[in-house]
């Protein structure tokens, strides 16, 4: 049985790292409406436009089963982007998820280009069902990268998830160069797998050959409620 949330637990996981943001000149907040945030992506020089998983045009989210978090400078310009949505899949995995081109698309039949293709090998993703957080569009502003960073917004998005949805499993897909440059270990990533998501999204003109990041329950639940041990 999934232990509860202690959410006194969750908040002082959350406040170190926001603290930790702010000696940096970071302030975060979160938000909602994803129409607003594909604005806020939108316009932004240096970031790849947002796929389609948290954009309302392709892949709208119910209320209470997404958010996004933004980091403001000091003067009040974005530095760092992220965004999480819960994937409910009692009856299938985040593998089949992925290769249906739900995991992009509310309806495949109706956003999906004919050409369009997902693949993914990596074998966890198989077992990866149930309450599923997924944690992507990661953007962080050149000037505050080697700084820290990636592992602080990482574990905010997981206190988070974790507060808010309990999930079975927090996933991602990360970017080879990660892994090439030794560096998975500064995003949090627990585990990674090669063949998460070998991805061809025609007219977003988006091909990606990404590994699968994930932590499971246990893991979150030690991560946020046993973080002073580690300290």
């Amino acid at each position: 049985m999934k232990s509860v949330v202690n959410l006194l637990n969750v908040s002082r996981f959350v406040r170190i790292y926001d603290d930790l943001a702010a000696q940096k000149g970071i302030k975060l907040s979160i938000g909602f409406d994803f129409d607003k945030y594909v604005a806020i992506t939108s316009a932004l020089p240096t970031k790849k436009p947002t796929y389609p998983n948290f954009r309302p045009d392709r892949s709208p989210i119910e209320p209470g089963k997404g958010y996004w978090m933004i980091g403001l400078d000091k003067h009040n310009d974005v530095a760092l982007v992220e965004a999480a949505r819960l994937y409910d899949l009692p009856h299938s995995n985040f593998a089949h998820h992925l290769e249906s081109l739900r995991a992009f698309y509310a309806d495949p039949a109706i956003h999906a280009h004919p050409q369009d293709r997902c693949r993914c090998t990596a074998p966890t993703a198989r077992k990866i069902t149930g309450k599923v957080a997924y944690h992507g569009d990661f953007w962080l502003r050149k000037d505050f990268r080697g700084q820290g960073m990636p592992e602080i917004m990482a574990a905010v998005l997981r206190g988070i998830s974790f507060g808010m949805w309990n999930p079975d499993f927090v996933v991602g897909l990360a970017e080879r160069w990660l892994l090439s440059k030794g560096v998975l270990a500064q995003y949090g990533h627990a585990h990674y797998e090669e063949g998460g998501s070998v991805l061809h999204l025609v007219e977003e003109n988006i091909v990606d050959d990404d590994l699968l990041v994930w932590l499971t329950s246990e893991e979150l639940h030690r991560l946020v409620d046993h973080h002073e041990d580690m300290n």
